[in-house]
């Protein structure tokens, strides 16, 4: 039998529930155990995929093709392990699922209610991964605060399976918050107080107390927290504010976190609990040898986590570049003609991020064209490797109406098109074309040298593609399919080879980035933007002494 985690939050939301879960299931990884982690979203929605990014960040998408949470990412990054449609369940799932069992008719009549129904739906759900004999260990996020009313099911389930399972076989860890008042000077409890007491309200009570505090905690204020909240003194864990997500699971190492839920789920220490490689990673962060601008083109710009898995893949493709990556957001609709070289021209790369729909798309497409004249390294994702396909068709084509059937179902010249197996669909939620697809890439190619291979695998999330009614006239005016898709024929990634680097990817490769495995094309561009930059002060200092000659 697997065992149990179980990780709640209290006082706030934005915690860090899903970064406390990824970092100690790191530690228990790096003892020898097998590891997953699920989480379990309160909203209604089936799926985040119908959400906006400004509602709920970006929506990650696993391998099995399953629009999830984006703290599935987390979980893929810091254990280099994919995740699946069993990883996150929301509360929509588990109606829906119960509703269809009462329409067939599967609980013989009866009334069919929160308490047993809906509660043993959960736990069906939560008990999966561990059932499957693949895992030693299984951590399960409750989203959202205790004390949300849309919690209380999910915390029941859990009240309920601390009961039916063997006390040794199940952990509750309660992360919540102590506040550093300035006026007194001091870090207060009782936010966490009352958190602990709302959730032994509710029939739980912590094993763990895990404290987010910008300040050190002292011994007294651990053995005043371990007394009022009936917790052992050694199971009050300081969470403190770092500079990197990534520090957090050696911050918990300090703490003997990994020791701590070992014995209380009377489990062997295991292997010692090597971290060198992720030592390795965290020193070449903080001590790079380079450093470049690079600019990120989108219109979510505003909420870093609807692009979340793109910024820390710069961070991974950095460090295997000993180099510090800084991102500078541009909102993509105030950029136009009159402006685009003073927002862009000082930068040493550029990505035009996904997305969908027409705000801001003119604003992607000059910023293509700029950086495609000037030389300037580009990283085109999904909706922004479309837009390199029609900044292309207009500007060295000729064809000024070409567009996207998305943005203008009239233009003349459809670069980008709906995919067939997409024009009869409807219904808007986990409809589009999502998951990992094969890919076979051109020798000699852009995206050949950065992957040094020819077969590839990468995820998607889109109903568009290239139209390859115009494949032949793009490619003998200079732009190349370099990879595509080898049953259906779909144009997978487009490059210019007579730029220094130029790929535009209608995948999203942020999205199989780990700090294990950097993906290949975002080292590929900072590899690039490190060139550059270096190509930049070349010129500039040459031209400095030609003026003085």
């Amino acid at each position: 039998m697997a065992k149990y985690i179980f990780v709640t939050g209290g006082v706030t939301s934005s915690l860090g529930k899903g970064i406390f879960a990824a970092s100690l299931a790191k530690l228990l990884q790096a003892r020898g155990y097998r590891v997953a982690i699920q989480k379990f979203d309160p909203y209604i929605n089936v799926d985040p995929g119908t959400l906006n990014p400004y509602e709920h960040g970006e929506c990650y998408v696993t391998e099995d093709g399953a629009e999830t949470d984006l703290d599935l990412g987390h979980y893929e990054r810091f254990l280099n392990v994919p995740t699946s449609q069993a990883n996150n369940v929301t509360t929509g799932r588990i109606y829906l699922s119960v509703i269809t069992k009462e329409r067939k008719g599967a609980f013989l009549g009866k009334t069919v209610q929160v308490i047993p129904h809906i509660t043993d739906e959960i736990k069906r759900c939560m008990l999966l991964l561990g059932q499957s004999g693949d895992y030693d260990i299984v951590l399960t996020e409750i989203g959202g605060t205790v004390g949300d009313i849309e919690a209380q099911p999910y915390i029941e389930s859990v009240r309920q399976l601390k009961w039916e399972l063997p006390a040794e076989d199940t952990l509750i860890c309660h992360l919540t918050l102590l506040p550093y008042l300035k006026s007194a000077k001091e870090l207060k409890t009782k936010p966490t107080q009352h958190s602990v007491k709302e959730l032994q309200a509710l029939g739980l009570q912590p094993d763990i107390l895990v404290c987010r505090t910008e300040m050190e905690m002292n011994s007294d204020l651990k053995k005043k927290l371990a007394l009022f909240c009936n917790v052992s003194r050694d199971a009050v864990i300081q969470a403190l504010d770092v500079d990197s997500i990534y520090e957090v699971p050696l911050e918990f190492q300090k703490e003997n976190l990994d020791t701590i839920v070992l014995n209380k789920l009377r489990l062997q220490n295991g292997e010692q609990c090597n971290l060198d490689k992720w030592k390795d990673f965290l020193y070449k962060q903080k001590h790079p040898k380079h450093e470049v601008k690079i600019g990120l083109v989108g219109k979510y710009i505003e909420l870093q986590d609807a692009y979340k898995s793109i910024h820390e893949a710069f961070v991974h493709a950095g460090v295997a570049n000993e180099c510090s990556v800084l991102v500078e957001p541009i909102h993509s609709e105030d950029i136009d003609e009159k402006n685009v070289k003073s927002l862009l021209g000082h930068l040493d790369g550029v990505l035009v991020a996904p997305g969908f729909g027409t705000r801001g798309i003119e604003g992607k497409i000059e910023t293509i064209k700029y950086v495609r004249e000037n030389n300037i390294p580009f990283f085109g994702i999904c909706l922004g490797m479309q837009c390199a396909v029609i900044e292309f068709a207009r500007n060295v084509l000729g064809h000024t109406d070409a567009h996207s059937t998305e943005m203008n179902r009239q233009t003349k010249y459809p670069v980008i098109s709906l995919m067939e197996e997409q024009k009869n669909v409807e219904d808007k939620g986990g409809t589009m074309r999502l998951g990992a697809y094969k890919c076979v890439l051109e020798k000699g190619s852009q995206a050949y040298e950065c992957y040094g291979t020819e077969n590839i695998s990468e995820r998607h999330r889109h109903r568009y593609e290239f139209n390859n009614e115009y494949l032949t006239a793009i490619e003998n005016a200079g732009m190349k399919a370099s990879g595509k898709n080898p049953e259906s024929g779909l144009v997978e990634i487009v490059e210019i080879p007579s730029h220094p680097f130029f790929i535009g990817v209608q995948f999203h490769p942020e999205l199989k980035s780990t700090v294990e495995n950097p993906h290949p094309v975002f080292k590929g561009l900072i590899k690039a933007a490190i060139q550059y930059k270096h190509l930049k002060a070349k010129s500039r200092e040459l031209s400095f002494h030609e003026s003085g000659e």
